[in-house]
C-alpha cells in the first residue's frame, strides 16, 4: 500500500474517462465520487478496470448525460431502471452508476428496502471500511479523499472491519460474512476482532443466501494465491460447516492405545495450498480440496496397524456428485474432473511406494487420459509428511513413476487408449450378438495390452482374440 497526497491523487485519474466524468458532473450539478474497489485499489496499487461511480441524485440521469457527452455511438449504455443503476462501456472501461442512497432488510431476505440518500447514507451502508472510501470527482473537489471510517488506515494496517456495527451488516446482508473472508483471503489481511465475533454470532445466517452467491465468493477464495486462509477463516467461525460439512468433518483427530492419526482438515489445507502455488486450475484445487472427504467415513481402527482410511478415495469420488450438486457447481466434465483426480489420487502414491512396474504405469496412463500431469501434480502436493527422509523418497520415486510414464506413453500410447479391435469388429468375426461374452473378449484385451503381454497393435490384438475365443469354444464366421 502507498499514502497518496490529493495532489497524486489527481495525478492518478489524470484519464479520459474520470475527465469526462468530472465534467459531466458539473455541467448536469450533481455531486459525483468513484468509491469502492477502485479506490481501495488505488491505495493498494492493484490494477483495476471497472469503476464504480455514487452521484448524490439520479445515477441513470448521470449515466445517459455521461454517455450523450461521450457520443453514443462510441459507448454502449445499459440502463436497470428497476435498480436506480446504469452502466457505461467506454474503450476498456465500464463504469458502473447508481444514486447515493440509505437502505434497510427485512429478517428473511438480504433484498434491502432503498431509499434516496446522501453520500453519508451510502458510505454508512457499505461493507467495510477500505471498501466505504470515496473521491470526488467535481471540478473544485476533485481527487479529494472522503473517508469517515478510517479506511485508509485499515488499508495501511491490514484490517477487515465494518463501518457500522458488525452484527446488523453480517444480519442485514449475510453475505458479506462470505465477502469478509474473501477479502482478508485475496488481500492477505486480519479480520478485526470485533468483526471475527460477529461472525461467529451471525453464521446462521448464511442459510437465507443462495447457493449460487456463496459459491461464488467460494471460487474467489480458492482462486487466491493462499486460498488455505479462507478456509481457515470459515472453519474458525463456524461457516464451513453450514457450506461444506465434508471438509469440516476432516478436523478430527483420535487418539487409541497412545496413537493418534493426523488431522486430515489442516493437511487437506496443505495440500490445496501445494496445488496452489503450482497451478491456476480452479477445479485442481477443487480436486485437492475434496482429495480426502472420504477419510470421515471409512476410518477404522486396526490394533495391528492403527488407524487405517482404506478406500476412502473411492468413497469421496462417490460423495463429489452430490457435493458439487448441492453447492450449485458444474455437472459436467469439470465434475467428472475432480471425481477422477479424487478417486485415482491414491494410485501414483502407491506406485512410488512399491516397484514401479511397466503394468501399473500403463493402468494408471489408461484410466487418468489427459489428465496425468495434473494427478500427478495433486499426488506431489499430497506428500506433507514431517518425515523429511520419507517425503524425499516419495517425491524421488515419483520422478521415476514421470519417467516411466513418459516412455511408456511414447513406446504403447496408452493415453486415452482404444482397444485396436473393437466391439462391433468382435461381432463381426465370430457372428455375435451384444452379449457377456463379447464384453468379456474386449476387457481380455484391454487387460492384455496394459499388462504389456501384447503390444498396442491391430494385428498383434487380432491373434489375440482369435486365440481367446478359440479358448472358450468361439470360431471365426468364415471357419464355422
Amino acid at each position: 500500500m502507498i499514502k497518496l497526497t490529493q495532489e497524486e491523487i489527481v495525478a492518478a485519474l489524470d484519464k479520459p474517462v474520470f475527465r469526462k466524468l468530472s465534467e459531466t458532473a458539473d455541467a448536469v450539478g450533481m455531486e459525483c465520487y468513484v468509491v469502492g474497489g477502485f479506490v481501495r485499489d488505488l491505495f493498494l496499487q492493484r490494477p483495476t478496470s471497472d469503476i464504480d461511480v455514487v452521484v448524490v441524485g439520479s445515477g441513470v440521469a448521470m449515466a445517459e448525460a455521461f454517455a450523450d457527452s461521450i457520443g453514443r455511438k462510441r459507448c454502449h449504455l445499459s440502463v436497470f431502471r428497476n435498480f436506480g443503476t446504469a452502466q457505461v462501456k467506454w474503450r476498456d472501461t465500464e463504469v458502473e452508476f447508481v444514486g447515493a442512497r440509505r437502505e434497510s432488510y427485512q429478517r428473511n431476505s438480504r433484498k434491502p428496502i432503498v431509499e434516496d440518500g446522501t453520500l453519508e447514507d451510502d458510505q454508512n451502508r457499505r461493507d467495510f471500511t477500505i471498501n466505504a472510501m470515496a473521491v470526488c470527482l467535481n471540478g473544485e473537489r476533485f481527487g479529494e479523499l472522503v473517508d469517515p471510517f478510517d479506511g485508509l488506515l485499515d488499508l495501511e494496517e491490514g484490517y477487515i472491519r465494518t463501518p457500522l456495527d458488525p452484527d446488523i451488516t453480517f444480519s442485514d446482508d449475510p453475505l458479506r460474512m462470505m465477502r469478509c473472508v474473501r477479502f482478508a483471503t485475496q488481500l492477505r489481511f486480519y479480520i478485526a476482532d470485533e468483526t471475527f465475533e460477529a461472525l461467529c454470532r451471525n453464521k446462521e445466517r448464511i442459510k437465507i443466501i443462495s447457493a449460487e452467491r456463496v459459491i461464488d465468493e467460494l471460487n474467489k477464495i480458492m482462486a487466491s494465491p493462499v486460498p488455505s486462509i479462507g478456509f481457515d477463516h470459515l472453519h474458525r467461525c463456524g461457516l464451513l460447516e453450514l457450506i461444506l460439512p465434508e471438509l469440516s468433518a476432516l478436523d478430527c483427530v483420535e487418539t487409541r492405545n497412545g496413537r493418534a492419526h493426523k488431522n486430515n482438515f489442516y493437511h487437506t489445507l496443505e495440500v490445496l495450498d501445494n496445488v496452489a502455488r503450482q497451478s491456476d486450475n480452479l477445479y485442481l484445487r477443487w480436486a485437492a480440496l475434496l482429495h480426502d472427504i472420504g477419510k470421515p467415513r471409512s476410518k477404522r481402527w486396526e490394533p495391528a496397524v492403527g488407524w487405517t482410511f482404506h478406500n476412502h478415495n473411492f468413497l469421496g469420488e462417490k460423495m463429489i456428485p452430490s457435493l458439487f450438486r448441492r453447492l450449485k457447481l458444474p455437472l459436467d466434465e469439470r465434475m467428472k474432473y475432480v471425481k477422477k483426480l479424487v478417486g485415482l489420487h491414491m494410485r501414483p502414491i502407491v506406485i512410488a511406494d512399491e516397484i514401479v512396474t511397466d503394468s501399473a504405469v500403463r493402468r494408471l496412463l489408461f484410466e487418468a487420459g489427459d489428465d496425468i500431469e495434473d494427478l500427478m501434480l495433486l499426488c506431489e502436493a499430497d506428500i506433507t509428511s514431517k518425515n523429511e527422509v520419507r517425503k524425499r523418497n516419495f517425491l524421488q520415486n515419483f520422478k521415476l513413476v514421470r519417467t516411466k510414464l513418459h516412455d511408456i506413453e511414447e513406446k504403447d500410447h496408452i493415453r486415452n487408449f482404444q482397444p485396436p479391435v473393437d466391439g462391433l469388429e468382435i461381432m463381426q468375426m465370430f457372428g455375435l450378438s451384444p452379449s457377456p461374452v463379447v464384453g468379456q473378449l474386449k476387457s481380455s484385451l484391454k487387460d492384455a495390452v496394459l499388462n504389456g503381454d501384447i503390444p498396442n497393435e491391430r494385428e498383434a490384438a487380432l491373434a489375440f482374440i482369435l486365440k481367446k475365443a478359440e479358448s472358450i469354444g468361439l470360431k471365426p464366421v468364415a471357419e464355422a
